[in-house]
């Protein structure tokens, strides 16, 4: 969580003035207008699906009804969105006179706002119509009415970012709809859960779309006092100059905490390390389990845990020293280990103890601390922070509350990815990597089902590099694109190989984590791909990383294009991140992949076993199939057979292989 969220959650903004608040309902209503615009066609070609999904069964004269009612209701946002708002208001007569208190600008700006909120409820109300559709929920095509009002639901929220009561009045009608349906009609248990799951989703939206609404009134404040100021700089010079101050100690500092920012901290670094005469220590300072918090108890017991753990770590430390706020839960720490000076590790044990004692809001929760020491007589701050940050990330592979002082393992590391990240264009450009793939098995045991893509590079110098380092270093190198573009290509080829051997059953898997499908438009890039080499789109599948839920809601944009191109999604590392059935269900995920930590040893892990269970009877209900990762021996084969589990892949049947090798294993079959 950024420092900027923090504070916004904390620290609530005061009530604009008339003119202010004015300024801001005009931007709110230009920013509505556009967005419903964007909004209208998905809104109506969901509407022309779910009519033709009715027509198939056999309620096309209910189907048409309702369609006509929402293209009526359509038709009227529309205009509502093209006439000049001033027309607009004058037709509204019988609605002027409840504002006529207010000015002339200011009534026609909330008359507006008013009819876009009208509108909106009475789409709402239409797509509260869905259960005609469908039996009240209760039909064979409920799984595609529910996806498609979740769908149209979410997309209101996102699209009316600027005024909340629009989305607000569009998603409640329907949901309460559904919610109504599956708590009343055929009111089994499942029902009832996925009925309160409905309305916790309401509520999430609600509270968005408000959330959202906050941002933009916030914005557009910004914007504007700015340009009242910039007006008023010559009577205000004065408060102008306050202003920079104040600017620039924002600039500085960490506005929730108090302490130095990163920039500040940049600046005053040098300062201190040009002084001294002795040795200098950095600590590099994580919180563990921090996100879980903002997600759990909300961002303003977020702010406090972070304004909590500033103060005990300014009460910790030893004289003299600095301690500043990076950003998020990250922090930093740089001292001189004078004569007298704690021993960094021993001031290290005292920082975890003092952070890791229990927070008033939390319940019994508790906070953990990593860090990265790094002790050196350099002043150069830039390589003290790289440092740190590398043996910071030491400690957290090592679990919670532990510290790791920068040796020479981590200092080859290091010259590792510097290393790769100068070679790696002249690498792709001469193609020295190469794309492996590992075996799929289904559930016989021997048969196979697909492969997965698996990027493999030897280094001249440090010989074989680990695709998550591959990964990392191409981001920081600006390689991203390029790198996936070459994976992507030595996907497509294997794909032809596999259609021209006579087996479009088989499927090709690649992973893409969702932070690349933020930077890169992926799915662009594998359209393109299919389209330039003629390919069926089915027999590509896309494996999502489970990383964070912010995560993959930034992906959803992308996920969604990939699925309507007929690309199969998959979640990979399934149990170890934070994916929801909801996304499960919004994405229409095909496949889970249950990472190996909980499949490896599976025949004497009973917990496992009933998580792998767990899992695979979640599939019948969301139509998805399940692989497990890491089957390792013949036992934990049988285990998953036993269990029935889809597909399966791991060392005990092969491992992953250059693609020549993988041709092979596909003729195989037809030579024997």
């Amino acid at each position: 969580m950024s420092q900027q969220q923090n504070s916004h959650a904390s620290s609530p903004a005061p009530a604009p003035s008339a003119p202010l608040r004015q300024l801001i309902r005009s931007d709110q209503l230009m920013a509505l207008r556009q967005t419903v615009l964007l909004s209208m066609p998905v809104n109506m070609l969901l509407g022309l699906i779910s009519t033709v999904v009715a027509w198939r069964s056999d309620k096309l004269a209910i189907a048409l009804v309702w369609l006509t009612c929402s293209g009526l209701v359509n038709i009227a946002r529309v205009l509502a969105c093209r006439i000049p708002v001033q027309r607009l208001a004058a037709a509204l007569p019988f609605l002027r006179e409840r504002h006529s208190h207010r000015t002339d600008a200011d009534s026609v700006t909330e008359l507006n706002l008013r009819l876009h909120a009208l509108l909106a409820l009475l789409s709402g109300i239409v797509w509260a119509g869905v259960p005609l559709l469908c039996e009240g929920y209760t039909a064979p095509e409920t799984l595609f009415y529910l996806t498609c009002v979740c769908g149209i639901t979410a997309g209101a929220v996102t699209h009316g970012f600027a005024f909340a009561r629009i989305p607000i009045c569009f998603i409640t009608p329907p949901l309460l709809s559904i919610i109504f349906c599956l708590a009343t009609i055929d009111t089994s248990t499942t029902r009832v859960a996925l009925a309160a799951a409905v309305l916790l989703y309401l509520a999430a939206l609600i509270r968005g779309a408000k959330v959202s609404e906050g941002l933009v009134s916030h914005a557009s404040a910004l914007k504007n006092e700015a340009t009242a100021a910039n007006q008023a700089l010559e009577v205000a010079h004065q408060d102008l100059h306050r202003f920079a101050q104040k600017m620039q100690y924002q600039a500085e500092h960490d506005l929730l905490t108090g302490l130095l920012g990163r920039a500040g901290f940049m600046e005053a670094a040098p300062r201190m390390v040009a002084r001294q005469e002795y040795a200098l220590c950095m600590m590099f300072l994580d919180l563990d389990g921090f996100k879980v918090i903002n997600d759990a108890y909300g961002h303003e017991a977020g702010d406090q845990v972070l304004i909590e753990v500033a103060r005990r770590l300014r009460a910790s430390l030893p004289e003299g020293a600095t301690l500043a706020r990076l950003g998020g839960d990250e922090f930093v720490i740089l001292y001189a280990l004078a004569p007298q000076a704690e021993p960094p590790e021993q001031l290290a044990r005292r920082l975890i103890a003092a952070i890791r004692q229990p927070f008033a809001r939390l319940a019994h929760r508790h906070i953990g601390l990593s860090l990265g020491i790094t002790v050196t007589c350099s002043h150069d701050i830039n390589e003290m922070l790289v440092c740190s940050d590398a043996a910071m990330y030491q400690a957290k592979r090592r679990g919670r509350n532990q510290f790791c002082v920068f040796n020479d393992a981590l200092n080859a590391h290091l010259q590792m990815k510097r290393d790769v990240e100068r070679d790696l264009a002249d690498a792709l450009a001469q193609r020295q990597l190469e794309v492996w793939f590992q075996p799929i098995i289904q559930h016989d045991g021997h048969t196979l089902d697909g492969f997965e893509a698996l990027l493999r590079w030897r280094h001249p110098r440090h010989g074989p590099i680990a695709p998550p380092d591959l990964i990392e270093i191409a981001a920081l190198a600006g390689l991203s694109e390029e790198l996936l573009r070459f994976i992507v290509g030595e996907v497509g080829t294997m794909i032809g190989f596999l259609q021209a051997s006579g087996r479009p059953d088989l499927r090709v898997s690649m992973n893409i984590s969702p932070r690349e499908m933020e930077r890169i438009l992926v799915d662009e890039l594998v359209a393109e791909m299919l389209r330039s080499q003629q390919l069926p789109a089915q027999m590509l599948e896309i494996e999502i990383t489970e990383e964070t839920a912010l995560d993959l809601q930034a992906a959803s944009q992308s996920l969604v294009a990939l699925a309507m191109l007929g690309v199969s999604i998959a979640i990979d590392d399934f149990g170890v991140g934070y994916s929801s059935l909801g996304f499960l269900r919004q994405m229409r995920v095909s496949r889970v992949k249950i990472d190996r930590s909980f499949v490896t040893g599976l025949t004497e892990q009973t917990e496992n076993q009933a998580l792998v269970a767990a899992v695979l009877q979640l599939s019948g209900s969301f139509g998805f199939q399940v692989v497990a990762e890491g089957v390792e021996s013949a036992e934990d084969l049988h285990t998953l057979q036993a269990l029935q589990c889809h597909a399966m892949q791991g060392y005990y049947f092969a491992q992953p292989m250059p693609a020549a090798q993988a041709r092979q294993m596909v003729n195989a079959p037809a030579r024997a």
